[in-house]
């Protein structure tokens, strides 16, 4: 796949991955479902299944954020990709990241 297409792609990603999870963040809230941490990490928990996912995805977001912490290729705004990542999901931030990394190489 050409850089071009690719970061079209990545695009579309990121949209998708900002649009879906949040669509079930609402449904959440509108259940009564809440950020206090104590509820927030409750049900974050509530069996095997949902706490696997919730490991996973925040040890993701760890290893993501460090690297994107150590990339000095996109200056001061990588700060943005780790508050994005913790602000809005990492189904967002990093094909959003991934796709700014092409900037340079589409040549396509």
């Amino acid at each position: 796949m050409q850089p071009k297409h690719l970061r079209v792609f990545l695009f579309g990603l990121a949209i998708a991955g900002m649009a879906v999870p949040w669509y079930f963040n609402l449904v959440y809230f509108q259940g009564g479902g809440s950020v206090a941490p104590g509820v927030y990490w409750r049900d974050a928990a509530a069996n095997a299944l949902t706490t696997g996912i919730t490991v996973d995805v925040y040890l993701a977001a760890v290893a993501f954020s460090a690297w994107v912490a150590s990339d000095r290729r996109l200056g001061a705004w990588r700060w943005a990709y780790v508050l994005a990542c913790f602000g809005i999901g990492l189904a967002f931030a990093l094909p959003l990241y991934l796709a700014q990394r092409l900037r340079g190489e589409s040549t396509a």
